[in-house]
């Protein structure tokens, strides 16, 4: 191992210390005090009730841990989004779990919240997956009523999501083990079935203070929502549950014996680990998001028997295609190359070098035909990031790189088997779109560590965002110093820096996940086994593109 290998370790490993400091924070929720809290109303936190809930012994995969982080901070934050979501098995069936956290906020809903539902919501709708809901909520946080109320991708589309994903078959199963109040209280009961927890679950559209209020009547919350009136008077809970426990155990029960379900089909063999070390991956990524590095040496560490059968490894050599194995599942991998390549156009013209992460027009068109193969021979398609952009300027207009790129972005937006995404580092500009960012809908899309999402990179940013500013303040009659452009190009870039970290875009939930590299064959793994179980109905077609 070199002196480089070594650095970029020690710098990576830091990274994966630094997401699985962050995680245990997100862990904690509101802080132990409201933790010991709902402990001492009887009740389970969400986290160990999804950890009741879900096989011991099975794998899982957390989506949008990070939501909120960092935002509402004038309103005290909201750790997770006030959510957890997980994807896990229950009695050996894979689920999605959604859980209210009540330790934030009691539960209730920022915009946040809504996003990261939806998102579960998604998930569930394009795998034909089961979802569970554990609610626990104080529905809408009202100070912030106008970022979620009324608008097409806020709470109300939560409930219409209930009714269509009813219609397709989908099962939903909800707990009610605590507050389920106003609006909210219509997501358990068009639920196909719905549980409610002895002395802690209630269910009603206004509580006992806001009937006072409004009518004069005079009533307890137990006697208006609990569990004995909605299991024995209005029938709007199917099953009453003695405690959380007893309630997940139901649970299990009811999930226990669900059918079979009808498979897309994904061709799998027993899964073989990779001949190459896999932690070498801390080694190989580079330190310096500048710097080269083989990108086929991450991919020998990412499938099985570190095999890779590359289509095409002459030509388009900035983009890598190929078939390989990732816990058995046949996939098909696009991945941005990132070293200096040699490329001959003709014979009759010189070698000329290809700069690494940059998308050229011959990459391009490989790229399109094997999305387009994958998409003939069902195989599920995988996209590793690491891309700056299209190649630019005189050469490549004329070669008709804008061309070439929209028939690379109109294949992965038709492509109709299952997308997964890794961002290994750079995510930039266009090249985010053709490689499948969140906007071309892959099924499930996470970031490693040392990845960044933005327009550009942080240094060309501040550089471009540098010469509107001391334009604008030259305009104004202000002589700018050396001094000056240097402090404001340090603002400039510490903003854009903070803008594109994994992080930032996690919090928005642009990803579904920070990951540790080496979980990434236990993502698309679990993502795979999850579209399986929708069928493809739909053939491809790339539809109108210049040849």
């Amino acid at each position: 191992m070199d002196l480089n290998f070594n650095k970029n370790e020690d710098h990576n490993k830091l990274l994966v210390s630094e997401l699985k400091n962050r995680l245990a924070k997100v862990k904690l929720g509101g802080g132990q005090k409201r933790i010991d809290k709902q402990h001492e109303q009887g009740k389970l936190t969400a986290r160990e009730r999804i950890a009741y809930l879900l096989d011991e012994k099975k794998p899982s995969i957390e989506i949008g841990a990070f939501a909120g982080d960092g935002m509402y901070e004038e309103h005290g934050g909201a750790p997770g989004g006030g959510v957890v979501v997980k994807i896990g098995y229950v009695k050996g069936k894979q689920c999605i779990v959604v859980a209210n956290d009540a330790t934030v906020k009691a539960g209730a809903w920022f915009p946040i919240t809504a996003k990261k539902n939806l998102r579960a919501q998604e998930i569930s709708i394009e795998n034909r997956l089961p979802i569970i809901y554990l609610v626990d909520s104080a529905g809408v946080y009202l100070p912030m009523q106008d970022e979620i109320f009324p608008d097409k991708e806020h709470f109300g589309r939560i409930f219409r999501n209930n009714a269509v994903m009813s219609s397709m078959g989908i099962t939903q199963i909800a707990a009610v083990m605590g507050s389920c109040v106003a609006g909210g209280a219509y997501l358990p009961i068009m639920s196909d079935e719905a549980l409610i927890v002895d002395k802690t679950g209630s269910i009603f559209l206004a509580g006992s203070y806001l009937v006072k209020a409004a009518i004069g009547e005079s009533i307890d919350n137990e006697e208006l929502g609990g569990a004995t009136t909605h299991c024995e008077v209005s029938g709007v809970t199917d099953y009453k549950a003695k405690d959380d426990k007893d309630a997940l155990d139901k649970i299990k029960n009811i999930v226990s014996k669900i059918g079979d379900y009808n498979k897309a089909g994904f061709n799998r063999e027993k899964a073989v680990k990779p001949k190459e070390k896999q932690e070498d991956i801390y080694g190989i990524i580079p330190k310096s998001r500048a710097e080269q590095y083989d990108m086929r040496e991450i991919i020998k560490r990412l499938v099985d028997d570190s095999g890779f059968e590359e289509y095409k490894e002459g030509y388009g050599q900035t983009i890598l295609t190929g078939y390989a194995r990732i816990d058995g599942w046949a996939v098909g991998i696009v991945a941005n190359q990132r070293t200096l390549v040699k490329t001959t156009k003709a014979k009759t013209k010189p070698s000329e070098m290809q700069f690494g992460g940059v998308i050229y027009s011959d990459s391009a068109d490989k790229a399109t035909r094997f999305i387009a193969n994958c998409n003939q021979k069902k195989i599920p398609l995988v996209f590793l990031q690491d891309v700056t952009g299209f190649m630019v300027g005189s050469k490549s207009e004329h070669g008709g790189i804008i061309k070439d790129g929209a028939k690379m972005v109109n294949a992965v937006s038709n492509s109709v088997v299952p997308k997964f995404t890794i961002i290994i580092g750079n995510s930039y500009g266009a090249g985010n779109y053709a490689m499948c960012g969140k906007a071309y809908d892959p099924r499930l899309i996470v970031a490693w560590p040392s990845a960044e999402l933005a327009v550009m990179s942080g240094n060309s940013a501040a550089k471009v965002l540098l010469q509107i500013e001391t334009a604008s303040l030259k305009k104004q009659g202000k002589e700018i110093t050396e001094e000056d452009e240097t402090e404001l190009y340090n603002k400039i870039k510490e903003r854009y820096d903070r803008q594109i970290s994994p992080y930032f875009a996690a919090s928005r939930i642009w990803t579904d996940a920070v990951i540790d590299p080496l979980d990434t064959r236990k993502w698309i793994s679990m993502g795979i086994e999850a579209a399986n179980h929708a069928p493809i109905e739909k053939a491809f077609n790339l539809g109108v593109i210049q040849v």
